[in-house]
């Protein structure tokens, strides 16, 4: 059984916007267990750097025994992963149970050990998350300073697509380029675009402003969908380049008032809603 620990990319996406578009306001903290733009902690490709964390396994083991967990305790193997945003895994094997932490973490205290091993164990075990774990590790992600090594460690790890914004039906950069004159005064610089390599199961579009990228789902490619659609889509990514996430009270914030109000700005908002709504 495997667990994958929501990622915090600095990446913004339009996988709500069905929702979104619909009414749904709903504000929270957008994590994600399917990030499209990390690095994968699978088997294929290139070999990565394994470490493992100094103290790690105690305080899995401390952790096991603080959640009242039962059952004879389980050998922990505890490592850093070089991912390209800060992601945490867990799985379970036999008697043994392998946790994989962002090597971001190398430099975090014991009690964000702790807390991620809370999160981890909890969910493996399909138990309620101590609400302290939570806000420690909250808290700590949202530091300027890990938020910029997140960032520098995306620009160099994260994976870059090819400009490539001609689809078959529909062009990303005459797309962005209209959007631009019409809604922006021409004032937000041409980021690098294209579709995705597949289809996405939860997701719409995606801007990374790590790697200065807009990437849609090659599913809107697709002549069934109309183009007020996709332009719709690539509206919502432009404005989280104009608006970036920001941290507000221990949160991520990707879609401010301010945002919300100008994505309704969008002259065939209602219906690119409805359509999206049909097809959730």
């Amino acid at each position: 059984m495997t667990v994958s620990f929501p990622s915090l990319s600095g990446a913004t996406s339009a996988a709500r916007a069905t929702r979104e578009a619909a009414g749904d306001t709903s504000n929270q903290l957008n994590l994600r267990f399917d990030e499209p733009h990390f690095l994968s902690s699978g088997h294929g490709g290139k070999a990565r750097r394994h470490a493992p964390v100094p103290g790690g396994a105690p305080a899995f083991q401390r952790v096991f025994t603080r959640l009242g967990l039962t059952g004879r305790p389980p050998e922990f193997v505890i490592e850093f992963r070089p991912y390209a945003g800060l992601a945490h895994s867990i799985r379970r094997r036999e008697g043994t149970i392998f946790a994989a932490l962002s090597d971001l973490l190398q430099d975090a205290p014991v009690n964000i050990i702790e807390a991620i091993a809370g999160i981890l164990l909890a969910r493996l075990y399909r138990r309620r998350t101590p609400r302290k774990f939570l806000r420690d590790y909250r808290e700590y992600a949202h530091e300027s300073h890990v938020r910029q090594r997140l960032m520098t460690m995306r620009r160099g790890r994260g994976k870059r697509i090819a400009h490539h914004p001609q689809g078959k039906f529909y062009d990303l950069a005459e797309i962005f380029e209209k959007l631009n004159r019409q809604y922006f005064e021409s004032g937000i610089s041409l980021p690098r675009l294209g579709w995705s390599a597949k289809r996405w199961r939860s997701m719409l579009g995606c801007y990374d402003a790590a790697l200065d990228q807009i990437v849609i789902s090659k599913d809107l490619d697709r002549k069934k969908v109309p183009r007020f659609v996709v332009e719709y889509i690539v509206y919502h990514e432009m404005l989280h380049i104009k608006h970036p996430q920001r941290s507000v009270n221990c949160r991520l914030e990707s879609h401010s008032r301010k945002f919300r109000e100008e994505e309704k700005l969008f002259k065939e908002y209602g219906k690119a809603a409805r359509f999206l709504k049909g097809l959730s």
